[in-house]
């Protein structure tokens, strides 16, 4: 199983504050428009499910499968070339301040690691950063 994981992020809100707003993908309405319409197509959610396509990847589909209160929100692909687990870490950082890292676990051979690493670590930072700008 690879790991590819995001920088640590810090949020000027507090823990419980994201964490309310990202385990509920019906919020994702206020930044759909900030996503870039060239890399995102067809993006469609609701509280439990994200669906987009990504140039050239193609369609994806994840599903929260998991909430830990103020901790973590685990995804996974039900829909995805390449199957995937995602998780939104939330660590604790005063009372206006979180911490915030996503990782990306998948089976994958060395050669094609080789070939996703640069753009999924690439669309990971710029996922963590745009996760970080919301007005929470």
């Amino acid at each position: 199983m690879s790991q590819f994981e995001s920088s640590v992020k810090v949020i000027p809100y507090g823990q419980q504050q994201v964490y309310a707003k990202l385990s509920d993908l019906n919020n994702l309405e206020t930044v759909k428009n900030s996503i870039p319409a060239d890399k995102v197509k067809n993006m469609s959610f609701d509280a439990d499910t994200l669906s987009f396509n990504v140039a050239p990847v193609g369609s994806i589909t994840l599903k929260i499968v998991e909430r830990e209160p103020y901790g973590s929100i685990k995804f996974e692909t039900t829909q995805s070339p390449m199957p995937f687990n995602m998780c939104i870490q939330l660590v604790d950082a005063g009372e206006m301040e979180c911490k915030m890292k996503l990782t990306v676990s998948m089976d994958i051979n060395p050669f094609m690691k080789g070939m996703i690493q640069k753009p999924l670590q690439e669309g990971l930072e710029k996922m963590a950063d745009m996760l970080a700008l919301i007005q929470y």
